[in-house]
């Protein structure tokens, strides 16, 4: 790391410890008072359940009533199941009063045997029992009605000399006034999250409801029986369950409490995990004390966002500055504003990363959120990741000051270094026509010692390789033709085949595709780079010479320069550009020494490339046009040529992992293992994506299904691929924008084209995973274009990977929940993934119409232009 990278690293970390400090700048909140009118006790521990009747031992009650002694003068209990009986007992002996409550449900029987035994521990414990419960929210739950309410309510006043009463939110007090005639106070939950109140607002609207409720029955004490915030859960509406907004509301609620005389409790002692089930995350989080029994919040000092703020700092900063070590290591070109940029992803990303694991931390994890935390992990990892690798292309391609390896045609040279070169040129089923056009601009090359060796593999009709063995005896002695059928491998094998036929005193060996039409200044400007004797490939890209055919056409050829105009430059730089098999120049003696093309292999160009770096020669990328061939006709075609790429680098990656990694002794640096697998990550991240679209859209019909089991996974499931497809295309607008020289029109279709990829490359991706070679597959030129009913079908998966999507984002926004942050934020994310679908079938009609014409799109201006080129 040079000064420059070090000077931005040490202000962006002062930048982030100021953020951090600012996000947590104090709160000046009113004191937590020395006593507490009562809080709502559920002694329930990790591991106990009121729904599993997993009590606690009475001496575990005892202890957690000797914590509340002192700080409060009561607790409220909910049942008298089990070991809560012994509540009232155990409080006498800690001086707490208690509010004995009895829990009803829609079960009749447990409803007597519950006010059995609620009466007979009253009738026990009447000295320290101040008032009585019949029922917690159960008209709101709808499990028994107003009269059968009033029916265990005056059995129970009967029984009991306490004030008795049922406990339910304040609009069930207001929308059964009948109720109200039976119960000798009203015990109201003013609980504003649920609702929805904003943190700032929430107390005033507990009071608001408090005096709505004493206007409307001015004769009936009331009690606020539940009041309190969750410190973590959903965000619902405007109400965020956060520490801090817990810690807030509460020191606001018991100072307002203390001046306007209310008698509540609050909601709750204890977090009680077993409530997650039923009430999600926010139910296990409504404890003033944690399940370990440690406070949550300061009582009394100034509040703040994240206690352990200082200590996240720390170590997002440190992690940042792991990563720019890493990015910085070999950037001496890379302008100040490049490496301003990868500070800032990298300290962004840190941060994330930290908050995800402080945030996963707070929460109570079961067996399955234990598990759902190591999945999003390594999701979080793998998109950040790719994110890091994509922005380290991104400020490359954009900053880089000088280009250190970027070659020269070198023409002075071109007069004396004429080396014999072998042009290879494997054909399959080509339309005749076509392949002599490719002759007859190989004929007319501007270089003194070259053959041309033709090699049609396979090729049943003799109508079409017939006429080319002819045209290629007229050319003359140093255009041979080889018709061989059958031949096995592939491409890759018709090439060893031209290998062994090649002339014993050629020492270049060159390959084009058959459509291709060269420059006659090809082998003259770049045969030259062999003069080093370490050289061993030198390529020059891909082009082609149909992009104003039709529009799509002309957005496929926008989609292609990407790669030539950016990321072959960057890999270029160290030594690691990918080896593609048309316009490319092999020193014969490497392929000699590495036998020859990977016959197993059906991207057979990129996996040669590999292993000649693997045996430490180099290879250099002149990034001007010296050839055009023909594009894709259809959309199918064009999605199974990037089939066939991205299933061969899957291939290719497993093949080779262990070298890749370091684990076997080659001599590819470290610059070359890098972009070997950070240039495939967003391929591998496309197959990923797919995975995930499928449990998104299980999880997804879980939620609509049964809304009442199936809450929405945790947010931040939803913006990673949110972040992620953000960044992606932001990249790729700019560097088009810059690299490409490319037009807006130009750019958007270029993006359109990529993204109508994503399925097909996510699908190979998964299938090279699980198949160990599928077989190879031309891509066919001249070929007819769909009619729109076939350019739908030849994109069918898509199609219904759009409309599930569609309809499960529309779907789950009908939930009761459905106003709901999360709900939206995955509507949103399910939205979003439905776009690459919605971009396949689009292109593919595209396809379908032939006559729209390329202008709609625009001619793109030249590859870059060698500047040595005279």
């Amino acid at each position: 790391m040079n000064r420059s990278g070090i000077f931005i690293t040490i202000i962006m970390g002062g930048l982030a410890a100021l953020l951090w400090m600012l996000v947590n700048s104090p709160d000046i909140e009113p004191p937590w008072p020395d006593m507490v009118q009562g809080f709502s006790f559920s002694p329930y521990r990790a591991g106990q359940s009121a729904e599993t009747n997993i009590f606690p031992s009475e001496a575990e009650i005892e202890e957690d009533l000797a914590l509340l002694a002192g700080d409060s003068h009561a607790v409220r209990s909910y049942s008298v199941k089990g070991t809560l009986a012994a509540i009232p007992r155990l409080a006498a002996d800690k001086g707490l009063n208690v509010v004995l409550g009895a829990w009803i449900s829609n079960i009749d029987k447990d409803n007597e045997e519950e006010i059995d035994k609620l009466i007979k521990v009253y009738r026990e414990n009447h000295r320290n029992i101040v008032r009585v419960i019949v029922g917690n929210e159960t008209l709101l739950r709808t499990e028994q009605t107003v009269p059968q309410m009033i029916e265990h309510l005056e059995r129970v006043r009967k029984s009991v000399w306490a004030p008795v009463s049922c406990a339910e939110p304040w609009h069930i007090w207001l929308k059964h006034p009948e109720l109200v005639e039976h119960v000798d106070f009203i015990a109201v939950h003013l609980l504003p999250y649920w609702e929805g109140i904003p943190v700032e607002e929430a107390v005033n609207y507990c009071v608001l409801r408090y005096n709505e409720l004493r206007r409307e029955y001015p004769d009936k004490p009331i009690v606020i029986t539940e009041v309190g915030w969750p410190s973590n859960g959903r965000t619902r509406e405007q109400a965020v369950a956060s520490q801090a907004n817990q810690a807030k509301f509460l020191r606001r609620f018991l100072a307002t409490a203390e001046k306007n005389g209310y008698t509540y409790y609050v909601m709750e002692a204890f977090d009680q995990v077993w409530k997650k089930s039923a009430e999600g995350e926010a139910g296990a989080h409504w404890g003033v004390y944690n399940a370990k029994r440690l406070p949550k919040f300061s009582f009394r000092e100034p509040l703040v966002a994240v206690p352990q703020w200082r200590d996240l700092a720390a170590i997002s900063i440190a992690i940042s500055v792991v990563l720019l070590f890493l990015l910085f290591r070999d950037s001496g070109t890379m302008k100040t504003s490049g490496r301003g940029f990868l500070a800032v992803i990298a300290f962004s990303i840190a941060t994330f990363a930290v908050w995800i694991v402080y945030d996963f931390s707070q929460q109570y994890m079961s067996t399955s959120g234990l598990i759902v935390g190591i999945v999003l992990f390594f999701a979080a990892l793998g998109a950040i990741v790719v994110i890091i690798a994509e922005a380290h292309e991104w400020a490359e391609a954009l900053w880089t000051r000088d280009w250190r390896r970027l070659p020269h045609a070198d023409t002075d040279q071109a007069i004396t270094f004429h080396p014999k070169v072998s042009v290879h040129v494997p054909a399959y089923n080509e339309p005749p026509d076509m392949l002599k056009q490719t002759l007859d601009a190989l004929a007319a090359l501007d270089y003194p010692n070259f053959e041309v060796l033709v090699i049609d593999n396979n090729t049943k009709d003799p109508a079409v390789w017939q006429p080319v063995e002819a045209y290629c005896r007229e050319l003359g002695p140093s255009f041979r033709f080889f018709h061989v059928d059958p031949l096995a491998g592939f491409k890759a094998g018709a090439l060893n085949y031209a290998l062994r036929e090649t002339a014993p005193d050629a020492e270049i060996i060159a390959v084009i595709d058959s459509d291709y039409i060269v420059d006659h200044n090809w082998l003259r400007d770049l045969v030259p780079q062999f003069r080093d004797p370490k050289m061993a490939v030198v390529q020059s890209p891909q082009d082609y010479r149909d992009d104003t055919e039709n529009a799509f056409k002309a957005m496929c050829y926008a989609e292609y320069r990407g790669f030539f105009n950016i990321g072959m430059i960057t890999r270029n730089e160290r030594n690691a550009i990918i080896q593609h098999g048309t316009m490319t120049m092999v020193r014969r003696s490497v392929m000699d020494e590495i036998g020859g093309w990977a016959e197993w292999c059906i991207t057979e160009d990129a996996e040669l490339g590999l292993r000649i770096f693997e045996k430490g020669y180099s290879a250099t990328y002149l990034p001007h046009s010296y050839g055009q061939g023909l594009m894709p006709d259809t959309f199918i075609d064009f999605k199974k040529q990037r089939f066939r790429w991205a299933y061969g680098a899957v291939i290719i990656v497993r093949h080779h992992l262990m070298k890749l990694i370091g684990l076997e002794s080659t001599n590819l640096t470290l610059g070359q293992r890098y972009h070997f697998i950070a240039g495939w990550l967003p391929w591998f991240a496309d197959g990923i994506n797919l995975l995930f679209n499928f449990a998104a859209l299980a999880w997804t019909v879980g939620m609509v299904l049964f809304p009442l089991y199936v809450a929405p996974p945790h947010i931040i499931f939803a913006v990673l691929p949110l972040t992620l497809f953000v960044f992606k295309s932001l990249k790729m607008f700019f560097l088009y924008r810059r690299r490409v020289a490319a037009n807006m029109r130009q750019s958007l279709a270029a993006g359109l084209a990529g993204l109508a990829l994503s399925h097909v490359i996510a699908r190979a991706m998964v299938t090279g995973f699980i198949t160990r070679g599928i077989g190879f597959f031309r891509t066919p030129k001249r070929a007819k274009a769909n009619a729109l009913l076939q350019a739908l079908l030849d994109s069918r998966e898509e199609l219904l990977f759009l409309i599930a999507l569609v309809l499960a984002a529309y779907a789950v926004q009908q939930r009761a929940d459905g106003g709901m942050l999360d709900i939206r934020v995955w509507a949103l994310m399910m939205s979003v993934q439905s776009v690459p679908y919605a971009a396949s079938v689009l292109v593919s009609l595209i396809s379908g119409m032939p006559w729209l014409s390329s202008r709609l799109i625009g001619k793109m201006r030249p590859l870059e232009t060698d500047p040595g080129r005279k």
